[in-house]
């Protein structure tokens, strides 16, 4: 099982010190930068340390996503966010779950006693009203359906359309944003019956730089798909039958 580390990053400098030195190379085959246009060092930081950058040409960390594709190598792609929210010492747990057979497994903040120290209020509620909206309407058994710590395998991104605009183009026109495909790659996921597991995962505070949530734009367009995603998208099995 080969595994490709992706990063996103968008004037990390402050969390890419103190977080990339803990990511030990023997955890992955391949890691890619995948930055968003900092102006901060980022860039050169991650150029003089060896790693495979790619600067991102259009809007939106979905399409940054999408570009990226044609790089990856890995059977499995782990997504990873190096702003301090994502606990380094966890992905050798994360892939040893993916060893067992499962299609994606999510770190989760809020399974057995792990807890998010970077929500507030109103992301707490969030995360807890998508995820249980995503359980209710979905089928799926998740206690976090939302973050981006998470591994899964490469050719879901396909077998689940997420590199198609379908999926993404009406609610992000009518809310006039971009967002990720993390919540529509959980729904998908249950949806097509994949074996899906979920580890327990604090989240810390961000390690400086700038949180760049759009909380009322955001959750009105996951919510958006999540209630499109009952009547519009079908597993590509049930297309074929």
């Amino acid at each position: 099982m080969k595994i490709t580390l992706l990063i996103p990053t968008w004037n990390e400098i402050v969390g890419m010190k103190a977080i990339m030195p803990k990511i030990k190379p023997e955890w992955y085959d391949q890691l890619i930068i995948l930055d968003g246009g900092s102006t901060d060092g980022t860039i050169e930081y991650a150029t003089e340390h060896g790693y495979q950058v790619h600067i991102q040409k259009l809007r939106g960390l979905r399409k940054a996503y999408g570009e990226v594709l044609p790089l990856i190598q890995g059977d499995v792609l782990i997504t990873f966010s190096p702003d301090g929210n994502c606990i380094p010492e966890i992905l050798p747990e994360l892939i040893r779950k993916m060893r067992e057979g499962y299609d994606m497994v999510v770190v989760s903040r809020y399974l057995d006693g792990a807890k998010s120290e970077d929500d507030d209020l109103v992301t707490g509620f969030g995360n807890w009203l998508f995820t249980a909206v995503v359980n209710v309407l979905h089928g799926g058994h998740y206690t976090d359906a939302m973050g981006i710590y998470r591994a899964y395998k490469t050719k879901l991104i396909y077998d689940l359309e997420l590199n198609q605009e379908e999926g993404f183009a009406a609610a992000e026109k009518l809310f006039c944003t971009n967002v990720s495909w993390e919540p529509l790659l959980s729904v998908r996921a249950v949806k097509s019956h994949l074996r899906v597991g979920e580890i327990p995962g604090d989240e810390p505070k961000r390690l400086g730089g700038e949180r760049k949530l759009q909380v009322l734009k955001w959750g009105a367009v996951f919510l958006f798909q999540f209630i499109r995603e009952m009547f519009v998208w079908q597993p590509l099995n049930k297309k074929r039958a």
